[in-house]
């Protein structure tokens, strides 16, 4: 990593599975060669945590898009007109993501990160999780694997009232930059499997979005107001931790994405064919 060597940072890994906390960059004012280093980073840690950055909103939307084009968020709301692409999440009015999820895997081309600015922290509490989803596809039995490798699912929006709105991706997906495998299920999004029974389905995506979570492929962070944080949400999932009191406010310019590709053959099995027309077969495409 010739690019890391040429700068000097201090970088604190967070937990053993992924995540790093950064200092002694200023995301306001980032030169090429530490926005490559920063892609070098986020490709080896998957999410990182720069403290004390306090950037404005036309410096967060100005460093967001250097990943890429932002997102303009079909449902969530906005920071002002000015700044369609900074959504804003408060946990005062009722909406905290305490749900495993990779975000908006229901469109064609999911996100490839976010960046998340820490804008109002309670005393305590609020802290948000993210998962290893490289560990959590390498952790899984071979015969598991072997299982999982050729089948594909459906992620819909229901969560958002609209059921209509999905995309098909497959169960792994290898990511476009490093090449590995990661398991691309989730509890919010991912609906069912259509290779297989609706039973099966359920039961095979229990059983993968429980391990997906696991412990020992997570981290912890606990945020302070002004640190920018980025994820890869093609290899991870995350959770807000839903137990504080008092305000909790943070703004995130997304990125958007590009299309799954799978890791394995996907054309190798067809969608599942019930002998008879039942309510359960019926029932399989409705959300």
């Amino acid at each position: 990593m010739a690019v890391i060597d040429a700068v000097d940072l201090d970088v604190r890994r967070v937990a053993g599975a992924l995540g790093a906390e950064v200092r002694g960059l200023s995301l306001a004012s980032v030169s090429d060669a530490e926005f490559a280093l920063i892609q070098e980073l986020l490709d080896e840690h998957l999410v990182l945590f720069f403290p004390d950055q306090h950037l404005s909103p036309d410096e967060h939307r100005a460093f967001a898009i250097r990943f890429g084009e932002p997102e303009i968020h079909p449902y969530i709301p906005k920071l002002d007109d000015d700044h369609p692409e900074i959504v804003v999440l408060k946990g005062e009015s009722g909406y905290v993501a305490d749900v495993w999820h990779t975000d908006c895997t229901f469109e064609d081309s999911p996100p490839i990160c976010s960046v998340l600015n820490a804008m109002v922290m309670p005393p305590a509490g609020g802290d948000t999780m993210w998962s290893n989803m490289y560990k959590a596809y390498e952790t899984l039995a071979e015969p598991m694997k072997q299982m999982i490798n050729g089948l594909t699912a459906i992620h819909t929006a229901a969560n958002y009232g609209q059921p209509d709105h999905k995309a098909e991706h497959p169960v792994v997906r290898r990511h476009p930059r490093t090449g590995r495998p990661s398991l691309y299920v989730n509890k919010q999004f991912t609906r069912r499997i259509p290779q297989l029974s609706r039973d099966e389905s359920e039961s095979l995506l229990d059983l993968l979005t429980a391990h997906a979570c696991k412990t020992d492929f997570t981290c912890r962070y606990s945020w302070s107001e002004g640190t920018i944080g980025i994820w890869d949400n093609r290899a991870t999932q995350h959770f807000a931790v839903n137990d504080f009191d008092g305000a909790r406010a943070i703004s995130r310019v997304t990125i958007l994405g590009d299309n799954p590709e799978p890791a394995f053959d996907t054309s190798q099995w067809a969608p599942y064919q019930y002998e008879r027309v039942s309510a359960a077969a019926y029932g399989l495409d409705r959300d």
